[in-house]
Parts: structure tokens; C-alpha cells; sequence
């Protein structure tokens, strides 16, 4: 059979369709964000005012002294009180859709007392292969979150309007500055670190005999509530530590029984060190955060988290809008139950 020709082949290409996958727009970039999800989960809102702010106190000048007949008693009059205090942030993101382009996706906007309400036409899946009001609400959704999970990790110093998260309470130097307006001179007013622990032979353990040494410490105050999330550097170097142990089997090589080659999620006691894909592209791949819960939380104003808009159009625009706000910030009432550590 001989070679069809080209107008054949043209002729083929106008009557036949290729197969198109429905079922939505497959994004290929969300990520788990394990610590925006657990602050979110443990927040706590607050009604108003110009600032959040808390009362902490960590030096005592009573003490019992000894005294026989008339010795002359001491007294004290106590003034250790500080206080903390932050600014709480607005953030908010929008979008805007032309008219134009959703009637080219079969959707009418239609106006009504001041309200924008989208309609699909009749048969309008029969011209589109995925609705464009779908994903651009999809969009801002997602991207408010994974934004919002960036924000939570990073200092405030990208954007003097926006949340300052984690990286502005528990510092890589902790002796140095100050914390919602208390200065880390005070030694209990500062988290723990330790920096660039070797990794040049993982059977000598740096990582986890520091590790477990330190959490002794993290424990030492209040009733903590640790969460451990870490970049995939540190997870691979803690992995390598255990392998070097022969984690690879428990039954000494022998039975018959097939190695497995994967590894469960490594832990130390009841934590489990949880993977923050976020910390890696913020370039914190290195780094593990021991966070106590009970102390550092996420504070929404009442009635402002993701809180939703419509905004009216101008009249000199055919556009449709949405946008979304949050008003809050991040408090620690406590520094020193919580660490930062890293690999070099």
C-alpha cells in the first residue's frame, strides 16, 4: 500500500479530534507545608487594638536566706516583669477576569443590585476543555496558601508589610538582637542553636547524639509541644546515620527475606522528623526546626482570616474581581523551648 498523500493526510487532520483528558487542570507544584498547617490548626485569634502583646518573666530576686536570734531579715520588692509586644499584619491577594475572556469560555457575568454572578452558556462544555473561572479561583486559593506557607517560615525582611514568621522569633544567632521588643541579652529570652554539625562520617552520630542531647534542654521548661520539620539535606544526612547502623535489615541478613531498600520516616522518641518542602526553596535544606507549639502560635484577627471580597467593577472596566485578606501575626511567649540546627 503506497504513501497517503498529502491531502489525504490534510483531510485526516480537519475530521479527526485527538482524545482530550478531562477532569480538571492537573497542577504540578503543590507541596505538602506541614508547619503552616500545624500553626493554622493551633491558632488563636484576637478581637482588636494596636498591638499583641504578653507579659513573661524570667529571673526571681526572692531567695531564702539563713538568720538565728536577731539577725536583720531582707526583703525584696520584685520587678522582673517585660513585656512583649508585635504588630499584627494585613496581607491580601486578588484577581481580575475580563469579560471578554470568559465569554470565549462560554461563562456570562451577569449584573443584578450590585452583584456579579457567572453563569455557564448552554453547551459550553462542548467549546472548552477545562473552565478558566475554575482554575483562576483555584489559583488564588492555592496561591494565598503556598504564599502564606513561604511567609510563615521567612524573617519579614522580603516585604516590611507582610507577616513576619518562624525566622523572625527563632534565630540562627540568638544572642544577638532582640524578640517583640525584648532584647536576647536576657539568656532566657532566646532559642537554642547549634550550626554546621558534621556529617563527614555518619556512624560517629553528630547529628543525633546532639540532637538528643539538646531536646533535653528544649524539655527543661514549661510543657512544650515539639513538631521537628526539616529540609531534605538534613533528612538525608539523619538517614544516613541510621543506615550506617544497618538500618537496611532487623533479621541479621538472614531467613532469605528480601532487603528493603526504603526507610521509614525517622524519628526520635514520640517525634517524627517531618519533611517542610518550603524550607527548601527558601534555601534551608540544611536546617531543622525544633518548634514548640504551645508557645510560638499564629494569631488571625476575629472574623479576618481568609476573608473574602467581590469587589464592584468601574464602570470603565468589564472585569471580574475576587480577593482574598488575612490580618494577623506570629507570637512566642516562650524563645527557649524551641531550637534551629544544621548541617555544614
Amino acid at each position: 500500500m503506497g504513501a497517503f498523500s498529502a491531502e489525504v493526510l490534510a483531510n485526516l487532520a480537519n475530521v479527526n479530534l485527538d482524545f482530550h483528558v478531562k477532569g480538571g487542570i492537573m497542577s504540578q507544584i503543590i507541596q505538602d507545608r506541614p508547619m503552616f498547617n500545624d500553626l493554622w490548626a493551633g491558632r488563636q485569634s484576637f478581637p482588636g487594638g494596636k498591638f499583641i502583646d504578653g507579659n513573661v518573666k524570667g529571673e526571681y530576686e526572692s531567695n531564702l536566706t539563713g538568720y538565728t536570734n536577731d539577725d536583720v531579715a531582707t526583703f525584696k520588692n520584685p520587678t522582673k516583669i517585660k513585656k512583649w509586644r508585635t504588630p499584627w499584619y494585613e496581607c491580601q491577594a486578588g484577581i481580575k477576569i475580563p469579560y471578554t475572556e470568559l465569554k470565549e469560555n462560554g461563562i456570562s457575568v451577569n449584573e443584578s443590585g450590585g452583584v456579579e454572578k457567572a453563569s455557564d452558556h448552554t453547551g459550553a462544555d462542548m467549546i472548552r476543555l477545562a473552565s478558566i473561572l475554575d482554575d483562576k479561583y483555584e489559583d488564588l486559593l492555592e496561591g494565598s496558601k503556598r504564599s502564606a506557607a513561604n511567609m510563615f517560615w521567612q524573617d519579614g525582611t522580603q516585604d516590611a508589610l507582610a507577616i513576619p514568621g518562624v525566622l523572625s522569633l527563632i534565630s540562627a544567632t540568638p544572642t544577638v538582637g532582640s524578640t517583640m521588643n525584648i532584647s536576647r541579652s536576657n539568656t532566657w529570652w532566646r532559642n537554642r542553636a547549634s550550626l554546621g554539625l558534621s556529617v563527614t562520617t555518619p556512624s560517629d552520630l553528630k547529628i543525633s547524639e546532639k540532637l538528643i542531647a539538646e531536646m533535653r534542654q528544649l524539655r527543661r521548661f514549661g510543657t512544650p509541644k515539639h513538631k521537628l520539620y526539616c529540609g531534605s539535606a538534613f533528612l538525608d544526612s539523619i538517614n544516613a546515620e541510621y543506615r550506617s547502623k544497618g538500618n537496611f535489615t532487623l533479621n541479621n541478613w538472614s531467613g532469605g527475606a528480601a532487603v528493603d531498600m526504603a526507610i521509614a520516616d525517622a524519628r526520635m522518641g514520640s517525634l517524627t522528623f517531618q519533611y517542610d518542602p518550603h524550607l527548601d526553596d527558601l534555601g534551608y535544606s540544611k536546617y531543622c526546626f525544633v518548634l514548640d507549639l504551645n508557645a510560638i502560635k499564629f494569631r488571625p484577627m476575629e472574623g479576618e482570616e481568609w476573608k473574602t471580597y467581590t469587589p464592584h467593577r468601574p464602570p470603565e472596566e468589564f472585569v471580574l474581581y475576587s480577593q482574598l485578606t488575612m490580618t494577623g501575626a506570629i507570637t512566642a511567649n516562650r524563645l527557649n523551648s524551641s531550637g534551629i540546627y544544621s548541617i555544614a
